[in-house]
């Protein structure tokens, strides 16, 4: 396998500038977020690392990716590369770097769409995804300091200002999205 700075040259070739801050934010993100929460560091900076890989491939070849791979995607997510990049980037990382470690791939694929019994990686890459340092909306700051006291209600959070946003915008919610947030609701009773 490629050295972590090997990687992270490559994936700045595939992106411009502007994600690729982000990427970086996110990593910077991810890494507090693992220590604060005793979850592997390196495997949070490498899923942080690899989470956008995908995101601005065009559509069609996110879906040809997705086709010729042995992942299964409804046509909901197929249509849409906003949540399709997640999947494709984890076969992009399997693919394109041998990334084998299952934890690193799964958190890689549902940084967007959160997902049922989502595990303590999972949640660090989505929330680190959130509230990285580039990250300038209404609530943000908000997050941030959820972020270091509970993970779990973050994570809430996070969820539920998606969902706001996208009730606001007259976007679809993906049924992943409302299943893991219902998931992780239970979680904080």
């Amino acid at each position: 396998m490629l050295s972590f700075d090997e990687i992270q040259y490559r994936v700045s070739q595939w992106m411009g500038k502007k994600r690729f801050k982000h990427t970086l934010g996110v990593i910077e993100s991810a890494t507090q977020l693992a220590k604060l929460y005793n979850v592997d560091v390196e495997k949070a900076r490498l899923a942080a690392l690899l989470h956008d890989c995908a995101k601005e491939m065009p559509l069609k070849d996110m879906q040809a990716l997705v086709e010729a791979s042995k992942y299964e995607a409804d046509d909901e997510l197929l249509a849409n590369g906003n949540l399709l990049h997640g999947l494709a980037g984890m076969i992009r990382a399997e693919k394109e770097f041998s990334i084998t470690d299952l934890d690193v791939l799964e958190a890689i694929r549902v940084h967007t769409t959160g997902k049922v019994h989502m595990s303590k990686l999972d949640k660090v890459i989505f929330l680190a995804d959130y509230i990285e340092p580039n990250r300038n909306f209404p609530g943000v700051d908000e997050l941030r300091r959820l972020a270091e006291q509970d993970l779990d209600k973050a994570v809430l959070l996070g969820f539920d200002n998606t969902i706001n946003h996208l009730i606001e915008q007259h976007l679809s919610i993906y049924p992943l999205t409302i299943l893991g947030r219902n998931d992780v609701l239970q979680s904080c009773k």
